[in-house]
């Protein structure tokens, strides 16, 4: 968890309370990634941290915790690399639906981590808020990214958190064996072009506003003629 993604009223960790809880962060990824959800033990996570299972639950309340917490920190690492190395190409939309599918692919690289980890975001409760809310800004953070965009518009804002919860359902249905790896990328292509609408719509409520202006302006112009043509006659 980065300074920025913690809770204001959270004080920073010390170096080695954060050394301390990549440990735990690590133990976690490195069980669900090889018996997933039901695997992660917390007594087991401490053991593997070299922690007091009283420091883990000090950290971490409940498995749920600790594994949307274990998300956050791969979407981290995610978040790295592809700043590092961006997705090609001129197309917003087209940048997007390809950085969702290396991520995609990345998880698909560790199937029970990352069903581990969307269970616990499944079974997630109002108690583990303020973690989800992080990956979803996490999530969101990816996209805009791709897309090139700093300043979202509301609209622009309403297409990503659509493109996020079908990113989300194609994860499920893919770890449940429900869809095949192709038909995860053509929903999300599918999903991602709502970015051209987004940025069409824009351009055309523009067009609209100044047509609007334009007619404005010639009928106020007219207004002012009639009065003196009036008079003339």
């Amino acid at each position: 968890m980065t300074a920025e993604d913690r809770p204001a009223s959270s004080p920073p960790l010390t170096e080695r309370q954060e050394a301390r809880r990549r440990r735990i962060l690590h133990a976690s990824a490195e069980l669900a990634g090889r018996g997933g959800f039901d695997a992660v033990q917390m007594r087991e996570v401490a053991e593997a941290a070299g922690v007091a299972l009283g420091t883990l639950y000090r950290y971490f309340p409940s498995k749920v915790h600790l594994l949307v917490a274990t998300m956050q920190d791969q979407l981290q690492r995610m978040h790295g690399t592809l700043r590092r190395r961006p997705p090609a190409g001129e197309d917003p939309a087209g940048r997007v639906a390809a950085t969702l599918m290396r991520a995609f692919r990345a998880l698909q690289r560790e199937p029970q981590l990352a069903d581990a980890m969307v269970r616990a975001l499944t079974f997630a409760d109002r108690s583990v808020s303020p973690e989800v809310d992080t990956v979803s800004r996490l999530t969101t953070a990816i996209i805009l990214d791709a897309m090139g965009t700093e300043q979202p518009t509301p609209e622009q804002l309403s297409a990503v958190r659509v493109i996020e919860h079908t990113w989300h359902s194609a994860l499920i249905t893919w770890l449940s064996g429900r869809a095949s790896i192709a038909q995860v990328k053509i929903d999300i292509e599918m999903a991602c072009r709502l970015i051209d609408l987004t940025a069409r719509g824009g351009a055309a409520g523009t067009s609209a506003e100044a047509g609007a202006r334009a007619e404005s302006r010639a009928g106020a112009g007219s207004a002012t003629e009639a009065p003196q043509g009036a008079g003339r006659g």
